[in-house]
């Protein structure tokens, strides 16, 4: 569809005249002051108000899944004093006036000379809105004269950019009109209504609207008879290539509500998208790419762009000279990755190395962060790593540690925290300079970095150069006063990274107690809520209470009533770090005794029937510590520990067979002495 709306016949061509046409048409004295009052701000006001009403009615419609920039209430705009306005306004509100005639004529004509002023212009929008021409302009979607139909859609396409002006169409009814357009037969006008839907419904009520006047089905609809490949050589092809791109750019917009996701894909939408994904038109392919990535949050539709093959196009596009469309499809893989399935596909259709390549666009910030974003997700695969090694993929990304938005940094730092699981990778990251922008990031705000940074420390602590830079950094206290954060996810990730430090740091004892307040606080975490937050503090107590002067601390904070009282927990995770932290805290005083006393033993016979054998670990080290107390051992018994344990002292982990075996040994032995005493 071209820029503007091209009549098919002579009599719809005569009627289209310049702007100079305007000037001949009889005036109308007065109309200047006329046209002032019309614009007064009470009646700016009034429209203001009932918007406002309408938009708190429809405040609970539904979830959004990506960010509405125009979901804020807008403020009334300080207008200027009408003797300032330019020379455009009054010029604009005066072929309003003649809108209003009645006269087919003077109506087209009067449209065909407003579109050509530029409408992007905020002074030629409101010029319109003020003198009351949106009333008009909707209007005149329900009259019979095709020509004045497609003159008004033009305007209101192009108006309704303006995020004051879209509100107001959506309250005079115009999307109830704009979705009944779209079953004329009249490809013009169906491709105006479809682009002018696209820009009205990028708010949450005006998306509602549309689905429910049927308008998904309508859109839905559109995208079915355009051609796939080859050039366009009949203006019906074009045509039908115009419509289909406008349908899907409605679709876009409407895609930003879950609800119309699922309404879309009831519609029969995804073998439609993934059929005009193939395409070779490069203005098609953008819409439908950003569709797809709107969708892409949704697990189904990860599923079905999977199982429909549009993997591998998305992959292909990537190598699209169009940054826009390599940005969708990059932003669509990024979210489509979260599946192991899908990242086989990305690495199978080779798409890593194009995923790289985007990296060297470090001036596109939005394609950057789709890049950064994809390879983050497919790192979490290792076979994907290894072709990011070969690539020096982990090197271009420490250097984007630097001067970027956290938008990018959230996913660079979240790639880093895969990559470096891998032992080797570590050495690279350290190499390469990572290590102090990391440790620079935990003074940050942004709660998704915080987490993703936490998590990249905590792998490269496990290496011996990284964990001294850290120290030395002081990034230990940086990641200790994140326990204060009132993010939960926060806390957990700081938590996690706090563990190796700990264990690697030499004369980390000392270090831990150097930290005022410390101590009491991470103590004080385990009357969290949060099941990961449990987890990881009991893991970092787990490894704090090794060294025997901070255990005596924590015991006197109370851990050891605060780790009773997690015993009954069901989760698999918190029970492996419970049992470890209990089995560490039984090393202090009476200890063992004190939690016998507070019923943690009977719960943890109970995780030995868990199905994770690290679970089993952990808590055949936690009986084996607590049966030196004997009181625990006839709990232990009564619980049925003893054929639980016997299954696993022939366990191939000799941990494990140690623990399990110890712990039957000292039970034994308290059965004995219980015989001896009674039968001398």
């Amino acid at each position: 569809m071209p820029s503007d709306f091209s009549p098919s016949d002579k009599g719809r061509q005569k009627l289209l005249l310049s702007s100079r046409d305007w000037e001949t048409l009889p005036t109308d004295r007065g109309l200047r002051k006329e046209t002032t009052n019309l614009s007064r701000p009470g009646t700016e006001r009034a429209v203001a108000q009932r918007s406002r009403r309408t938009n708190q009615e429809y405040s609970s419609d539904e979830s959004s899944s990506g960010d509405d920039d125009d979901e804020e209430q807008l403020l009334e705009r300080t207008r200027q004093d009408q003797t300032d306005l330019p020379t455009e306004y009054w010029q604009i509100q005066r072929l309003v006036k003649y809108l209003k005639g009645g006269n087919p004529t003077a109506t087209v004509i009067a449209l065909s000379s407003i579109r050509d002023f530029n409408l992007s212009t905020e002074t030629c929008q409101l010029a319109i809105r003020d003198v009351g021409g949106l009333e008009v302009l909707v209007n005149l979607l329900d009259t019979d004269d095709i020509d004045c139909k497609i003159g008004s859609l033009y305007i209101l396409k192009e108006i309704s950019q303006n995020p004051y002006i879209r509100r107001n169409i959506a309250d005079l009814g115009g999307l109830q009109t704009l979705v009944k357009l779209l079953d004329e037969p009249d490809k013009d006008l169906k491709c105006l209504a479809a682009e002018t839907i696209a820009h009205v419904a990028k708010f949450k009520r005006a998306r509602k609207v549309v689905r429910q006047n049927g308008g998904i089905k309508r859109l839905v609809a559109l995208l079915d008879n355009a051609p796939i490949h080859g050039q366009s050589t009949t203006t019906e092809t074009s045509k039908n290539i115009e419509v289909a791109r406008a349908g899907a750019l409605a679709l876009w917009s409407l895609s930003r509500s879950n609800r119309n996701k699922h309404a879309m894909r009831r519609a029969g939408v995804i073998p439609l998208l993934a059929k005009l994904l193939k395409s070779s038109h490069e203005n098609m392919l953008i819409p439908i790419a950003g569709t797809l990535q709107e969708c892409a949050s949704d697990s189904s539709y990860r599923t079905a762009i999977r199982t429909e093959g549009m993997i591998n196009d998305l992959v292909k596009n990537l190598l699209s000279t169009n940054a826009e469309l390599q940005k969708h499809c990059a932003s669509a893989i990024f979210k489509c990755a979260e599946d192991k399935e899908t990242r086989d596909l990305i690495r199978k259709f080779h798409g890593l190395r194009p995923i790289h390549d985007l990296l060297q666009k470090s001036d596109n910030k939005a394609l950057l962060a789709a890049a950064t974003g994809a390879i983050w997700k497919c790192s979490i695969s290792e076979e994907n790593i290894a072709q990011f090694q070969e690539f020096k993929t982990i090197e271009a990304l420490v250097q984007l540690l630097n001067n970027q938005p956290e938008e990018v940094l959230v996913n660079v730092v979240g790639a880093l925290a895969e990559c470096a699981k891998i032992p080797e990778n570590r050495t690279t990251i350290r190499k390469a300079g990572g290590i102090s922008p990391l440790v620079n990031l935990l003074t940050g705000t942004n709660h998704h970095l915080l987490v993703n940074t936490c998590l990249a420390l905590r792998q490269c602590a496990e290496e011996f150069e990284s964990i001294g830079m850290i120290d030395r950094l002081d990034g230990v206290r940086l990641l200790w006063s994140l326990l204060k954060n009132q993010n939960l996810r926060v806390q957990a990730a700081a938590a996690w990274a706090i563990c190796p430090c700990v264990k690697n740091i030499k004369d980390s004892g000392e270090m831990v107690r150097s930290f005022v307040g410390g101590l009491e606080l991470i103590v004080s975490l385990l009357k969290s809520k949060d099941v990961e937050v449990l987890a990881s503090v009991c893991a970092a107590l787990g490894e704090i209470a090794k060294d025997e002067e901070n255990l005596a601390v924590i015991t006197d904070h109370g851990v050891v009533k605060l780790l009773s009282n997690l015993a009954p927990k069901n989760e698999d995770l918190l029970r492996r770090h419970l049992a470890e932290a209990i089995a560490e805290c039984c090393k202090w005083g009476n200890n063992r005794k004190a939690f016998g006393e507070n019923n943690a033993v009977a719960p943890l016979v109970r995780y030995l029937k868990s199905s994770d054998p690290n679970v089993h670990r952990s808590t055949a080290k936690a009986l084996h510590q607590l049966s030196k107390y004997p009181a625990n051992c006839v709990t232990m018994h009564e619980a049925g520990v003893v054929r639980l344990l016997m299954e696993m002292v022939g366990s191939s982990d000799d941990s494990l067979q140690e623990n399990a075996a110890g712990c039957i040994s000292y039970i034994r032995r308290l059965a004995l002495a219980n015989e001896k005493s009674k039968f001398g």
